[in-house]
């Protein structure tokens, strides 16, 4: 039953617009050139929703937005800072602490504890960029339901292959009804997806098709 999707907490390029400050055009070019690619894109591009992109790759494209706008680090010197460091890091943006000084991204050199310039290789003291908190602070928000929307069901094309789910989330319908034939109460089934409540519940349970045309 992990058909909603709360194992791995997935978002889209509107989300990431949203909770990165970059924007649109940067992601597509970025994922084209490889220089930041989703962990969950389809290898066909071309089909919608293709990309689809990790918490873990939102707090990357977090701190690559900070190092860009706040810091005014150019593109090319990330570009480079991320050949450099890919030896020590698969997910270099996530993994790695990373400072900033005089627009020049510096880490702590773990042999030394020491911080050093990743392209440059100068030692200084240099500012944290820190996002993580912020990013799972905002991603929660990004998560919570409309309250006009708990009980209600919709369904758009390309979310859960077009089936009906409850409002404002990617859950369908189908699932909750499955784990009711199941045997499951209702407090178990709250258990499974914590997103929604008792009304939801008893809406999807009450109706044998609950948005008959």
């Amino acid at each position: 039953m992990s058909e909603a999707g709360a194992v791995v907490p997935a978002y889209t390029v509107d989300h990431v617009v949203r909770l990165t400050g970059l924007t649109r055009g940067q992601l597509l070019y970025w994922d084209r050139t490889g220089f930041f690619s989703p962990t969950l894109a389809d290898d066909n591009r071309r089909l919608p929703y293709s990309r689809v992109y990790s918490f873990k790759d939102i707090v990357g494209l977090r701190v690559i937005s900070v190092l860009l706008n706040r810091h005014r680090v150019t593109l090319h010197h990330l570009k480079m800072v991320a050949r450099e460091l890919t030896a020590r890091s698969a997910d270099v943006w996530a993994d790695i602490r990373l400072y900033v000084l005089n627009r020049h991204v510096q880490f702590k050199e773990p042999e030394t504890g020491q911080m050093r310039g990743v392209v440059d290789g100068q030692y200084a003291i240099a500012e944290v960029v820190e996002v993580i908190q912020d990013m799972q602070e905002a991603t929660a928000k990004l998560r919570e339901r409309s309250p006009e929307k708990i009980g209600t069901v919709e369904r758009h094309r390309h979310v859960a292959h077009n089936a009906w789910v409850f409002g404002d989330t990617r859950i369908p319908i189908r699932a909750v009804v499955a784990f009711h034939n199941a045997g499951y109460s209702i407090p178990a089934i709250l258990q499974e997806y914590p997103s929604l409540t008792e009304a939801d519940i008893q809406m999807a349970l009450s109706h044998t098709e609950p948005v008959a045309a």
